[in-house]
């Protein structure tokens, strides 16, 4: 294995537009990660989940985020994506830890962001 890496650099978020959402996988760490109660990981493990789930939180933000903008100024929904996205860039901000506690924070802005994104997906509401 080598040391080398390669940065993907894409400021207009075309490359994420492109790639589908592996959900399922992920859905299924997040639901594995709330139900510890005391998992007692070595703390390197901790933040390899924490990055795992950091990178597909900020996958999905970007998802919610071209929904939003498609949406018309009148459509509530909106302002609702913007709330979540704001929280989930603070939190996406923080640095990682090696704890467990980190790592469920992270899972569950996930699982938040994944409702607003569904939301977003959904018919707007009609009007009666």
């Amino acid at each position: 294995m080598s040391d080398t890496h390669v940065v993907l650099h894409a400021p207009l978020g075309l490359v994420e537009a492109e790639l589908p959402l592996d959900r399922a996988p992920h859905e299924a760490l997040v639901t594995a990660v709330l139900a510890w109660k005391d998992p007692n990981l070595a703390p390197r493990d901790y933040e390899q989940i924490a990055l795992q789930l950091t990178g597909h939180a900020r996958a999905v933000a970007a998802d919610v985020r071209r929904l939003a903008a498609a949406l018309p100024k009148s459509d509530g929904r909106s302002a609702f994506a913007e709330v979540v996205l704001r929280e989930a860039d603070g939190r996406l901000s923080d640095p990682l830890k090696g704890t467990a506690r980190c790592v469920q924070s992270r899972a569950r802005l996930v699982r938040a962001l994944y409702t607003r994104l569904d939301r977003l997906a959904e018919p707007a509401p009609t009007a009666t």
